[in-house]
């Protein structure tokens, strides 16, 4: 414990023997199934299946008819829709008075510039009455 200290280590620090056998591949968080992302580089196997997934032939394109990917359009919005969290009726008010006032003093601003400007454009000009 006083070698510890002196190397400036924690006492609590454990230590496995120098005979032990480390698995480094004990220590990932990931199987041998998923593929490690580090850095950008990418496998031959990734590589040809980004490819291939990219192209489709005209006959891939062909076999799903018109409604079936209607159909299938309208089972994503729903399976999106399920996703979005909804405010509740609080919320919903709070936000809405936020945007009309937001709007209303916006709407003032403009407003209160375009009659300036329209005075100083007659005051600059002349006024043709």
């Amino acid at each position: 414990m006083a070698e510890n200290k002196r190397r400036g280590e924690d006492a609590g620090d454990e230590r496995l023997p120098e005979d032990a056998v480390v698995d480094p591949a004990a220590d990932d968080a990931t199987s041998e199934d998923e593929p490690v992302s580090r850095g950008g580089t990418a496998t031959r196997e990734r590589a040809r299946a980004e490819s291939t997934e990219g192209r489709k032939t005209r006959k891939d394109t062909e076999r799903i008819g018109l409604f079936a990917r209607i159909a299938r359009f309208f089972r994503e919005v729903v399976a999106e829709l399920r996703k979005v969290i909804w405010p509740t009726r609080k919320e919903l008010l709070t936000y809405t008075a936020v945007v009309v006032t937001f709007v209303a003093v916006m709407l003032t601003i403009v407003a209160g510039l375009d009659y300036g400007f329209a005075k100083a454009v007659l005051w600059v000009f002349g006024n043709p009455s």
